[in-house]
């Protein structure tokens, strides 16, 4: 995951920007308020946990580990599960793919913990400022 961390996270990116695009001007008319709502929701998802991958391959470039790879790796399946589950729901309207979403959620959290965990673990000893 080291070498795709970026790279994943720059296309991610890039398709929830046009996801976002492709929910405000071309299903606005077509879905219902309440599905282009769930829509938009999946594109805010996957926009953060892009920009959460992002900071996990910049930080993996000074030293990659485990809880890094772990974290870029559930930010990619929060994205698929969470958002693409959210993305399915709105435009098939099958209402059973919103009890998938919470997994999704988990993996977030997961990822959003495992980053933290590493970069805790990165401060080191604390250091005496100028009194």
């Amino acid at each position: 995951m080291r070498r795709f961390a970026l790279p994943l996270g720059s296309c991610l990116a890039l398709l929830g920007v046009a996801a976002g695009a492709f929910g405000a001007h071309a299903l606005k008319g077509i879905l219902t308020s309440e599905s282009l709502q769930v829509f938009e929701v999946g594109v805010r998802y996957q926009l953060y946990h892009a920009f959460g991958l992002l900071a996990v391959g910049l930080l993996g470039r000074q030293d990659w580990s485990g809880h890094l790879n772990r974290a870029a790796v559930l930010f990619a399946a929060g994205i698929v599960v969470f958002s693409g589950s959210l993305f399915m729901l709105a435009l098939t309207g099958i209402r059973w793919l919103g009890a998938l979403t919470p997994l999704g959620g988990i993996c977030f959290l997961g990822g959003w913990a495992s980053l933290a965990w590493d970069t805790w673990s990165r401060r080191g000893p604390a250091r005496k400022g100028p009194s």
